[in-house]
This record gives C-alpha cells, sequence and structure tokens, in this order.
C-alpha cells in the first residue's frame, strides 16, 4: 500500500528542538558537486548515512544520501526547478534519485514505520529528524549533517564509532524484527567497524532472530553476503556468525574459515567464496548458485575456481604451460591464491611467474580441418582433439604450422580425404 502522507509540506527551518550535537568543518563531498546541488535545492536538507559515519572515520566516501523533511514528490519538484536530472527510484519508500554531471545522490523524505513484516515496511513521511534516525539500523548510520557542517547524533553513535561498537538503535529484537537482513548488516558492520567484543544485546537478539532469515529473498542475502565477503576483519566476522546460528542457515555449504585468514589475495566476493566452500566439490558452488540466484557471470566464475586444479607450488615450465591452458584466464592466479589458503603453501613465485607467463592457446580451429577435407562432424573433433592432447603434451610450445603439420599427418594416417589440389 502507498505510503500515508504525514505532511503537505514541511517547514525547512531548523526546529528549535532538535539543536545539534557538534558542529564540524564541511567536508569536501558536501561543498561540491551533486551532494551540494541538493543541499542547496533543499535548505534544510542533510546528508545522512554511510557518508557522515565514514567522513567521521577518516575513510573515503563513495556514495552521498540525504533526507529531508519534504513528501518526495515536493522533493523531485524542487530538484528540477534547481536544474537536477531526477529518476522517481523508490518513490513508494520516499526516494529519488537527483543527478548532476553523472553524479547520483539518493534523497529520502523523512519517513516511520507504520508496519513491518521482517521484509518491507509500510511507512509514513514525517518532519522528526529524530523518529527518522530511529527506524535506522545502527548508531552509526543514525547520524546526519547538513550543509554547514552541524551534526546531529541522537543516539550517541559518534562515540559508538570511536569505540568500535556496532549497537543496534533501541531494542536489537525489535530492529531485527523489522528486516531480518539486518541480521547480516550486523556482522559486515562488525567486520569493518567494529573492535573488541560484539555487543552481547546485539548477539542475543541476532540468535533469536535466525528463523526469521528464512523470509527474506535470495537476492537480498546474496547482496549483504558479498559486501561481507569484501570486508577486511571477515574471519571473526564468520566465526561469531557460525556461534551465532547464522552461517549455518544462510551458507550451510560453508566448511572451515580458517583458510580465509590466509588467503592474502584483494578482497573478492566469488575468490573468498570458494575458499571458504573448501574449493569443491564443484556440486557444492552449483548449490549455493542456484539457491542465492548468482548471476551467469557469478555462477561461471564460482565454478571456473572449484573446477581448476591447484597448482603445485613448484611447476616447471612445462607443467605451468599445460596447467595455463586447461585454466580459464580469469582463474589462473585467483586459482593459485585460492590453493595457497587452503594448503598453506607458499605460491608467491609461482603467482609472478603466472603473471609473466601469456596463457598458451591452441591454434588450430575446426576450419583448419575441413580445409585439410577432413569432413564435418565428429571427426573433426576427434582429429582436433588428438593433435591438442599432442601440442599439451608437448608442454603447449608447438607453433601453428607445426600443428597444422601434425593434424595433416593424422588426417592421412586415418585415411581421411586429403585437401583439395592446391592447398
Amino acid at each position: 500500500m502507498p505510503p500515508r502522507r504525514m505532511l503537505a509540506c514541511a517547514a525547512m527551518t531548523d526546529r528549535l528542538d532538535d539543536p545539534p550535537a557538534d558542529r564540524i568543518a564541511p567536508p569536501t563531498w558536501l561543498r561540491t558537486g551533486a551532494p551540494a546541488a541538493v543541499l542547496a535545492a533543499l535548505p534544510g536538507a542533510r546528508a545522512v548515512g554511510g557518508a557522515v559515519r565514514d567522513t567521521l572515520a577518516g575513510r573515503p566516501v563513495h556514495d552521498v544520501d540525504v533526507a529531508a523533511a519534504l513528501p518526495p514528490e515536493a522533493i523531485a519538484e524542487r530538484l528540477r526547478a534547481a536544474g537536477l536530472k531526477v529518476f522517481e527510484t523508490g518513490l513508494q519508500h520516499g526516494t529519488v534519485t537527483a543527478v548532476l554531471q553523472h553524479e547520483p545522490v539518493e534523497v529520502t523524505s523523512l519517513r516511520r514505520d507504520l508496519a513491518t513484516d521482517g521484509r518491507h515496511a509500510t511507512v509514513a513521511w514525517t518532519d522528526d529528524w529524530r523518529e527518522d534516525a530511529a527506524r535506522r539500523d545502527f548508531t552509526i548510520n543514525a547520524l546526519s549533517l547538513d550543509a554547514e557542517g552541524r551534526l546531529w547524533d541522537y543516539f550517541a553513535g559518534r562515540a559508538d564509532l570511536a569505540a568500535g561498537k556496532v549497537r543496534f538503535v533501541g531494542d536489537p529484537a525489535t530492529r531485527l524484527a523489522e528486516d531480518y537482513l539486518r541480521v547480516l548488516r550486523f556482522f559486515r558492520f562488525q567486520a569493518r567497524y567494529g573492535r573488541g567484543e560484539p555487543d552481547p544485546a546485539a548477539l542475543v537478539a541476532i540468535r533469536a532472530a535466525v528463523p526469521g532469515m528464512a523470509r527474506l529473498s535470495a537476492e537480498r542475502v546474496w547482496m549483504e553476503l558479498k559486501r561481507l565477503l569484501e570486508a577486511p576483519a571477515i574471519v571473526p566476522a564468520l566465526l561469531l556468525m557460525r556461534d551465532c546460528g547464522v552461517l549455518d542457515a544462510m551458507l550451510p555449504e560453508a566448511g572451515d574459515i580458517a583458510p580465509l585468514g590466509r588467503l592474502a589475495a584483494p578482497p573478492e566476493p566469488v575468490l573468498r567464496l570458494s575458499v571458504l566452500l573448501g574449493g569443491g566439490p564443484p556440486e557444492k558452488g552449483e548449490a549455493v548458485s542456484r539457491r542465492l540466484r548468482f548471476s551467469g557471470e557469478e555462477s561461471k566464475r564460482l565454478r571456473a575456481l572449484l573446477t581448476t586444479p591447484p597448482p603445485a607450488p613448484d611447476l616447471d615450465g612445462g607443467a605451468l604451460r599445460r596447467w595455463l591452458a586447461d585454466t580459464l584466464p580469469a582463474a589462473a592466479t585467483d586459482a593459485a591464491w585460492a590453493a595457497e589458503a587452503l594448503d598453506g603453501q607458499d605460491r608467491c613465485a609461482l603467482r609472478a611467474r603466472i603473471a609473466a607467463m601469456p596463457r598458451p592457446v591452441f591454434p588450430l580451429q575446426g576450419r583448419d580441418a575441413l580445409a585439410l577435407g577432413i569432413p564435418p562432424g565428429p571427426a573433426v573433433g576427434r582429429a582436433l582433439a588428438e593433435v591438442r592432447r599432442w601440442w599439451w603434451e608437448g608442454g603447449c610450445t608447438a607453433t601453428a604450422a607445426a600443428c597444422h603439420a601434425e593434424l595433416r599427418a593424422r588426417a592421412e594416417s586415418l585415411r581421411l580425404p586429403g585437401p583439395p589440389p592446391g592447398t
């Protein structure tokens, strides 16, 4: 059902009963580009959420979200009047996307929840910033900042951020019942911002909320798991998830977590997942891909990682060329990373050799066999397979001319028709 409109046009001036907690020097991202244009078009609006959190944490800011005490239709009207492009990307939830010179900013009306079912919320517009902040997940995400650098912090999020404490706004069980995806979000933020012992009240509520996670869509679960698998402190977070029963509920195929601590590769979700799955068998990866509804590219990449044989650290030149010839280009270096994590054997030198060695590619195709008079059909495949085996066993070094000569010889030995005259 559409949100109930709680206000026709809220006053855009500061509320006297809502003083800021502090004031900081306005960051560059707030004074330039699309964020500055949005705040100028919506007096009284504030940047909210991650951009404010990461500014206070001294981390790079990637995306900027803004909130305003106006209904979404009024927000869109003012933004267009200011010359920004506006896309109604989530109007039923009070969200539009403003774009200036290809830079997007999500702008959302202040909201309060009327009803929630663990997946979705029916919301109403409000002009109460504290009420809007109270529906957010964690205290560190409930901060807001205006164009002048005035900071609002209703739930001590700044202190929690400094202390490395990931804490739900208000009652953890209530926040989780509103959206069970917050279970996974807790571990993601714990892996990125948490230090020391996790909040005990949060863990009690999370253990009780595990059954409710069955209501979540596969797409939302995988989106959140991907973000978690990119986080820096992934091993402690996954151990905590297993202890709370979350990992077994969401990813029962997961194996030993310890190898992830040895994976020194850049944090890429599918690579990390392949290590978490123990490197195979591929059927395990296919089950995960189907259940979590991976994209075609993600499924292909996971299968490649789980089916590529782990390279031994001391492969000689011929063996390495043979291994590379049988490996998808995108999986070669990652397969070496994964093997190192899983068996603990150093492959630093091998990775350097893989990076420096061009991948051998068998130089013949079906048209080469047809040109020699080999009839179309299975005979072409058999002849090419035999020559490829010969090329492979020789260390993948034979030239195209040598492979062509070998194909001709095999065609003649099989008493197949020779090439047309003059070829």
